[in-house]
């Protein structure tokens, strides 16, 4: 004998959309728990009146309807489970579960049977179709039509809105057909009909979400939101829970009703609704009900006249009501001594509240994450200053709420309550690796103690120690890189740096016509027994090993992941609207790791044909010499035209007129015979052909040096 029988990954359809979820069958009840919402339906099995089992999109499904008429559906069943539940129902229930066949011949006539809160359409002895009536919004009839309209279902990328069913008319004029159809769907559909007078009102209360000043008028089985511009009607049966939260400056509170499914205004979605109100106002109301009807009605919970704080007031009200419990903050502790942390979401800043079972983010957008629904949570390093840290929630359905600019002095508060709480954290391990520091970090609060900051620094001396068996780097500095300062200069540059940039010119002048040289940048100090001109020549080498990068040559071809990416890049950003570009790529890199082998064979087959296609133009490339016309062009171009001219000496000396690819050129002046001119020119030409170079020092020069 089964006691209890498990299902996971089960859909209930409420309202026309599947809600995932695990299904929990035992001898007093049905549960149902959504892995969306968390909400929890109870069935007791002494409430079944039937069962059926049937063939349905997902497999097989499981129809059970009340005494009272209502209906649960429950599809993902395999076909093998029949005979298990048939045996499980005759033995706790004390029930039969019938199978039946749908009808699928595709016929449109037939007849129309109503059984509680369903509407079957049937072919024969089978069934063809069935209409939840709670899925009805609005019911019209017409002549021999009757027209049923449906709530908008938010989670299908289409849903259905209207159906028209043609009703012959009857030989008795005195019930119409049409007219009683439309009676009975009216008795079951969830149509909201403000009749009478409200329970209470509550008038100009300041509604944070959606945004404006509201009153709200409070009925039997719905809540009324009635604003300047628009209005909304929100049935008690879709509150999921409430919250009443304390302000961080204790002078205002926060009353947060979750909604499923949510308001809609336009295209827009209200999940939550919050209500923000100040501690010290205070109002009297009165229901419009007798004393006595509200003792029976309530059992106690509510008196014909209130008084008090306006919150308090709202919420007693609407806990007697909606029949939910109020979610108030626990035992977490802040370091201002507040129930919550001030930190930003997304764009706009705002409070997150740790409470028992969850985590309340107010206000925009609102957010709850339940601590089932948490695969794990990480604390990250800020990126603006070192003052703050970034708290990042990511749920088993891969979903990451990142909380940013968090106070560091609230970092101990929040570990410890997270690992109270037994939830998986993703760096556990910096802080067992490293307990000095988080020692340090509980039981302080002064600004020395900063855990990320030790990590960086300990990361920073493991880089040092890696690094100091190899040479060292060169000192920066920042006039050499991008200011055009000649590398090599004379014995005197250690003086002539201290003179001023007109005594400098007219010096230069005076030696020999010499272009003047920009003002160098202070250098630091060399090791001993290291030569200013060793250094140069060993930054000049440096420098003739890097090549620019040849635009004519052919790029190499892409990998089979890469062009899978490129493909299948927009399909991944609509399936994660607004998704970061580094979450893109891991869940891209994610998906190729999932791909099999035979759907990898198309993507490898491109590649390949990529790499023959690069080996003809590299043939081709090489063939061409495609670096050699692009020197040519070069030495074409940089080659400089010269006259000649008398120096200050009566020598005769060049003066350039066009100036090299080189940053700067030096040329004797002292030199005037025609062996010094032919080695100038192919000084010149070498440094056409280099042009990376940036400073070029002629034989002549030096010699003259």
């Amino acid at each position: 004998m089964v006691d209890v029988l498990e299902y996971s990954d089960i859909c209930q359809e409420v309202k026309g959309a599947m809600n995932e979820g695990r299904l929990k069958l035992s001898g007093q009840s049905v549960l149902f728990k959504s892995s969306r919402t968390g909400r929890v339906e109870n069935v007791p099995g002494a409430d079944l009146a039937a069962g059926t089992w049937r063939r349905v999109a997902r497999g097989h499904g499981l129809l059970l309807r009340t005494r009272s008429g209502v209906v649960h559906k429950f599809d993902g069943f395999k076909e093998g489970e029949f005979e298990k539940l048939a045996n499980f129902f005759k033995t706790n229930y004390g029930m039969e579960l019938v199978e039946r066949e749908n009808c699928v011949k595709g016929w449109n006539w037939g007849t129309v049977n109503f059984s509680g809160q369903l509407m079957t359409f049937s072919v024969g002895d089978q069934s063809a179709f069935e209409v939840p009536l709670g899925n009805v919004s609005q019911c019209t009839t017409g002549k021999n039509e009757v027209m049923l309209e449906f709530h908008q279902n938010d989670d299908a990328a289409v849903s259905l809105l209207e159906v028209r069913f043609f009703v012959p008319p009857g030989q008795d004029a005195s019930n119409d057909p049409v007219e009683a159809m439309s009676r009975a769907v009216l008795s079951q559909a969830d149509v909201i009909q403000a009749t009478g007078d409200a329970l209470c009102v509550f008038p100009e209360l300041q509604c944070l979400t959606p945004r404006g000043r509201y009153d709200i008028r409070l009925y039997p089985s719905f809540l009324h939101l009635h604003g300047k511009t628009f209005d909304y009607k929100i049935p008690y049966a879709t509150v999921l829970r409430l919250f009443l939260l304390p302000h961080k400056d204790h002078r205002q509170m926060f009353f947060v009703v979750s909604l499923d499914p949510p308001i809609k205004q336009g295209q827009t979605r209200y999940h939550f609704l919050i209500l923000l109100f100040a501690k010290d106002e205070v109002d009297t109301i009165s229901l419009s009900m007798p004393e006595d009807e509200v003792k029976e009605r309530f059992e106690g919970k509510l008196s014909q006249e209130m008084s008090g704080p306006i919150y308090e007031l709202v919420s007693r009200v609407m806990k007697a009501l909606v029949n939910r419990k109020i979610t108030v903050p626990g035992s977490f502790t802040g370091h201002s001594s507040a129930s919550c942390i001030t930190c930003s979401y997304r764009a706009g800043s705002g409070l997150l509240y740790p409470l028992e079972r969850g985590f309340v983010y107010v206000h925009k957008p609102p957010v709850h994450v339940r601590f089932d629904e948490i695969a794990f949570v990480n604390f990250a390093r800020g990126t603006t200053t070192t003052r703050s840290f970034d708290f990042e929630i990511e749920t088993k359905q891969g979903n990451v709420f990142t909380f940013s600019s968090i106070e560091r002095e609230e970092y101990g508060h929040l570990f410890d309550f997270v690992n109270n709480k037994k939830l998986n954290i993703k760096n556990r391990g910096l802080k067992e690796t490293a307990p000095q520091y988080e020692e340090e970090l509980e039981d302080s609060d002064d600004d020395s103690h900063d855990v990320y900051l030790q990590r960086m620094k300990e990361e920073g001396r493991t880089r040092a120690e890696a690094g100091s068996g190899s040479e060292s780097d060169e000192s920066f500095n920042p006039g050499e890189e991008e200011d055009d300062v000649a590398e090599e200069y004379d014995s005197s540059a250690g003086s002539s740096g201290s003179e001023s940039s007109g005594e400098e010119e007219n010096k230069e002048k005076e030696e020999g016509g010499k272009e003047s040289k920009p003002k160098k940048a202070k250098r630091t100090k060399k090791p001993a027994g290291e030569s200013s001109g060793s250094a140069v020549k060993k930054r000049k080498i440096d420098k003739s090993k890097k090549k620019d990068k040849d635009p004519l040559r052919p790029k190499r071809p892409l990998t089979p992941y890469l062009l899978w990416l490129n493909a299948t890049r927009e399909e991944l950003k609509r399936e994660h609207p607004g998704i970061a570009p580094t979450d893109l790529l891991r869940r891209a890199g994610e998906a190729w790791k999932a791909l099999s082998s035979s759907a990898k064979i198309e993507w490898e087959q491109k590649a390949e044909e990529g790499k023959k296609e690069y080996a003809r133009a590299m043939e081709v490339y090489n063939t061409t010499g495609g670096e050699e016309k692009k020197v040519e062009k070069k030495k074409a171009e940089a080659k400089p035209t010269t006259k000649k001219g008398t120096g200050s000496d009566g020598a005769s000396s060049r003066t350039t007129q066009k100036t090299p690819q080189s940053k700067e050129f030096v040329s004797s002046g002292n030199s005037s015979s025609e062996e010094e001119e032919e080695d100038d020119n192919e000084d010149e030409e070498k440094v056409a052909e280099k042009g990376s170079e940036k400073e070029v020092s002629s034989p002549a020069s030096s010699e003259s040096e």
